[in-house]
């Protein structure tokens, strides 16, 4: 069984910054493709950006270029920087483990494990 827990969220401007972490249990952590979702009121889970066991990295287009995901095995950690966020950019977002270490998951369905989501607030 894996847990993640995510901190970092909160209030930020339009335009600033914010930084996401997520801590996970267990030994498997470097096999695991890692990835954060979002979700808003209203709409469906999306995802935002991935990253593998081998640190290839992939996002959602909404994000390319304004936010970067990155791990550190070490301390079995993922996470996601923000930067130029958006009004829309705001959402609860959740971290997500897939056990099986697919190279690139875009649907939350390829996800086994998930955090318990931090909300990310961004005022225009």
């Amino acid at each position: 069984q894996v847990q993640l827990v995510e901190s970092g969220g909160g209030l930020v401007q339009a335009g600033g910054s914010l930084g996401l972490s997520c801590a996970a249990s267990g030994r498997a952590f470097s096999s695991y493709t890692m990835a954060w979702f979002r979700q808003a009121p209203g709409k469906e889970r999306e995802f935002v950006a991935g990253i593998s066991w081998r640190r290839n990295t992939y996002y959602a287009d909404s994000v390319e270029g304004r936010f970067t995901i990155s791990r550190d095995n070490a301390k079995n950690t993922v996470y996601l920087q923000m930067n130029s966020l958006m009004p829309e950019d705001a959402a609860v977002y959740y971290c997500a483990a897939d056990s099986r270490g697919t190279v690139r998951s875009y649907s939350y369905r390829e996800y086994d494990y998930w955090g318990q989501g931090t909300q990310v607030t961004v005022s225009s």
